[in-house]
């Protein structure tokens, strides 16, 4: 359907990665005209591809990487659609078909389909453990497979290749890069630069094979190795395919759209189709695909603007330059990088610093340069490699005399370079930010840190390679009263300076009690906050005034306002609780009925000993809550979410304390608690530690003198085991110890922080002495967590609160199924 005056025009986009979203970003910006749709292939919302490389590593978790969260686009009023893949376009009818066979209309479209890895044409190549290094779904494979093999090969020395080849290593595994030329990153470095890196990633830990070429996978179902065409082979049970990127172009030529290389698009990035344009590494503008993050936004700027109805230049084209960080390494080139006889050659090369500068002069107009390790003159000379400039005995002295530059003192800032900026020139590629558009926020917004600047205009947000010019800038515009990073305080998020602990204490001492108050009191810099900090103050607010406080459910995560897991399909994730793991056959006549009524696609029993309905839509989340007639197992909560159990000697030959009884008491007693993060627990009857205890928030083991309490184990991506935190004789003092930790926990703890981490920053000692060693310490723990405890609304408490702590389960379960 056609948008007409009086209705919002809708606007579709395809793809739901970087290049797209930013258009969405510029869109809301210019105009609120558009009713926006989003589908994405990917069950997660837009997330950094930049820094896939970090998860992959372990040292961030996919929730790091996330550019904007669900809330953003519901805040936006943006309906997103993860896991759907978009099947064909009818450009006559205006008309889109999922491969479920959902249609939609759209007046305007963008395809932001990106590229696909390519995948060497070769025997074995489809064999299972050979993946590509594009996704999320790359980087868990990837991780699978290093808990179960030992030697991996990627083919490809480019940046993603030299990249997943570092994660590898860091995840203990034996690498091997095999690169098709003599050097690596041959589009980018020239030999020297190319040289210094590769010795010093085999310094990392990772081995080459240069000049090699692949012609075989090896193995059976499973690949076992590779041949190359010099008759050698290596052993690798794991393959990745780097070796280039292919536009995804198949979507446009199923839709009859015109492509070549990529969805060709004219300098407003409109297809051949009317009212569907492209963007991204899946188009072909002059015949060029991007594949760098520089130009993807440059053509985003002209899109969002056309479509927003607002004159703009066309878009021409990019003068490309590479600016990357490998590995730690910091590289850099622009223009021509290899020398040509009418070159004059002006460079630097510095084997002890691990540094090399070089600039390729033409009858003395500055053609190109490349650097390695130094790279902070990359803006002057991607400017002057773009302008055309000419060199100078000036310019000479600042690139290659003393000083603060690459000679003389090593990564110094350099205030003249950024005086000599165009306000108009960009700073952060990755999102369009000029320097002008950092100077602004700078003397509007009295900001003075990265941080800050980061959040108001984005720069920094995705590969973080300009960073330090941004550095520059604000030394460069606060001058004297510029501070040091390292000397800046972090606050929780880029809305204010402000720890947690001076929040905390703000909010006990000035008696703080609501949101908005916190925010107005201690200055945030974001008037309504964002994401990150919303939640944060509402649970350290929930957490200090438990009995006055009122719950701010817009500061809460979708999942916890629908009391549902969002799939990636945009259907809902049901789990009724079951304590300790148990149920009834009455409990599973109901959840088996609302399965088949509510047309739930998978029903499954998860780690946590319970029946998760699967595929539920939205809509009918309310009534299938009220027809099972359980409470919400928390599958989505920062709080107790399961609390796993064995038999324990209620059946078990080996059992020597009732685990059912204790795990259910206990679960019944914390649900619905809220913390600082996802809380996990298990009790075992005997040391066989069949619940596994080990990896749990707070595991309990039974044995013939009573319990040992074990803390801060993690079963998740960064697996830690529970530390034994003591050892108690009866049950009263099990759950009064249970309950002091936690509420410990949750008095110190960092929103979103796992106990793990919690643990390893303030030390098991410093727990045991709060917890365990002082008795007057406990019994106030104790004191304040039951009173968090009578604040909640839980019908199901009185059977805690009637005495009948060590009844019989199963009476127990009868009396709440009245």
């Amino acid at each position: 359907m056609t948008g007409t005056d009086n209705k919002r025009r809708k606007l579709v986009l395809i793809g739901n990665g970087m290049a797209g979203v930013n258009v969405l970003e510029q869109v809301l910006k210019l105009t609120n005209t558009f009713e926006i749709t989003v589908y994405g292939e990917e069950p997660y919302p837009n997330y950094n591809r930049i820094q896939l490389s970090y998860v992959l590593e372990g040292s961030k978790t996919i929730d790091d990487i996330i550019l904007n969260s669900r809330e953003w686009y519901e805040e936006n009023g943006i309906a997103l659609h993860t896991g759907t893949k978009i099947e064909r376009i009818d450009t006559a009818a205006k008309k889109i078909y999922t491969e479920g066979g959902d249609a939609a209309d759209y007046d305007v479209l963008i395809i932001a389909t990106g590229s696909k890895p390519f995948v060497l044409p070769i025997p074995g190549a489809d064999k299972k453990g050979v993946i590509g290094f594009r996704d999320i779904a790359d980087c868990e494979a990837m991780i699978d497979a290093a808990g179960r093999v030992k030697q991996a090969a990627v083919i490809g020395g480019g940046l993603l290749g030299l990249e997943a080849a570092k994660g590898l290593v860091q995840l203990g595994m034996e690498t091997t890069v095999i690169h098709l030329m003599d050097t690596l990153m041959e589009r980018q470095l020239d030999d020297t630069a190319a040289g210094m890196l590769k010795a010093e990633l085999e310094r990392q830990g990772i081995k080459f094979r240069m000049g090699t070429k692949t012609v075989e996978v090896l193995g059976g179902t499973e690949v076992s190795g590779l041949r190359f065409a010099d008759g050698e082979e290596l052993d690798a049970q794991l393959v990745v395919m780097s070796a280039g990127i292919i536009p995804n172009t198949a979507l446009a030529k199923a839709s009859g759209i015109e492509t070549g290389r990529g969805i060709k698009v004219n300098d407003y990035m409109l297809t051949s189709a009317p009212d569907v344009y492209a963007v991204g590494e899946c188009c072909e503008h002059r015949g060029v695909c991007y594949g760098l993050v520089a130009p993807l936004f440059e053509q985003g700027a002209v899109l969002a603007k056309t479509i927003a109805g607002v004159n703009t230049a066309p878009y021409e084209g990019s003068s490309v330059s590479t600016k990357l960080k490998i590995s730690g390494i910091d590289v850099f080139s622009a223009g021509e990088y290899q020398n040509a006889p009418d070159h004059q050659v002006l460079r630097i090369h510095d084997d002890w610093r691990g540094i090399y500068k070089k600039v390729l002069l033409r009858e003395k107009k500055i053609v190109g340069a490349v650097m390695y390790g130094d790279v902070n003159d990359a803006p002057l000379l991607t400017r002057l490699v773009r302008e055309g400039g000419m060199m100078t005995d000036e310019l000479y002295g600042e690139l290659f005399g003393g000083g603060t530059g690459c000679c003389g003192g090593g990564g110094g800032s350099k205030p003249s370079a950024v005086q000599g900026m165009a306000d108009e020139e960009i700073v952060c590629g990755c999102n369009g930010v000029t320097k002008g558009d950092i100077v602004r926020v700078i003397r509007e917004d009295g900001l003075s840190t990265v941080d800050e600047i980061k959040f108001k205009t984005g720069a920094t947000r995705s590969c973080g390679g300009c960073k330090p010019l941004v550095e520059q800038l604000l030394q460069f515009v606060l001058g004297s009263e510029y501070q040091d990073k390292k000397e800046t305080k972090q606050g929780i998020c880029g809305c204010t300076t402000c720890s947690r602990e001076e929040i905390v204490a703000a909010i006990q001492e000035k008696h703080l009690t609501s949101v908005k108050e916190v925010m107005m009191v201690l200055g945030w810099q974001q008037p309504d906050g964002c994401s990150k900090c919303r939640p944060a103050l509402n649970y350290y607010l929930g957490m200090a005034w438990p009995s006055e406080y009122e719950d701010d459910r817009n500061s809460r995560f979708v999942n916890e306002r629908l009391h549902a897991n969002i799939q990636k399909d945009g259907t809902y994730s049901v789990i009724p609780r079951m304590y300790g793991g148990v149920t009834t056959s009455e409990q599973l006549r109901q959840i088996a009925d609302a399965a088949d009524k509510y047309g739930a696609k998978m029903v499954k029993v998860t780690g946590g000993q319970r029946i998760d309905l699967l595929g539920i839509e939205k809509q009918h989340l309310p009534a299938i809550w009220a027809e099972l007639g359980m409470p919400s197992g928390y599958g989505y909560a920062k709080a107790l979410r399961t609390v796993k159990t064995c038999v324990g000697n209620r059946f078990c030959r080996f059992g020597t304390q009732d685990s059912i009884g204790m795990g259910v008491l206990l679960e019944q007693k914390f649900e619905r608690l809220w913390m600082p993060a996802k809380f996990k627990m298990a009790v075992n009857g005997c040391p066989r530690n069949c619940a596994e205890s080990g990896t749990k928030d707070l595991g309990i083991v039974g044995n013939d003198g009573g319990w040992e309490v074990y803390v801060g184990g993690n079963g998740g991506i960064k697996m830690k085991e529970a530390e034994l935190l003591c050892k108690v004789k009866g049950d009263e003092e099990l759950v009064d110890i249970c309950g002091a930790f936690i509420q410990y926990y949750r008095e110190t703890g960092n929103y979103a922080e796992r106990t793990s981490d919690w643990l390893e920053r303030i030390g098991l000692e410093q727990v045991r002495k709060f917890v365990i060693e002082d008795m007057d310490n406990r019994k106030a723990l104790i004191d304040r967590v039951e009173t968090a405890l009578a604040q909640l609304q839980d019908p199901w408490r009185e059977i805690i609160e009637s005495g009948k702590l060590r009844n019989d389960y199963f009476q127990r379960i009868e009396v709440t199924q009245d």
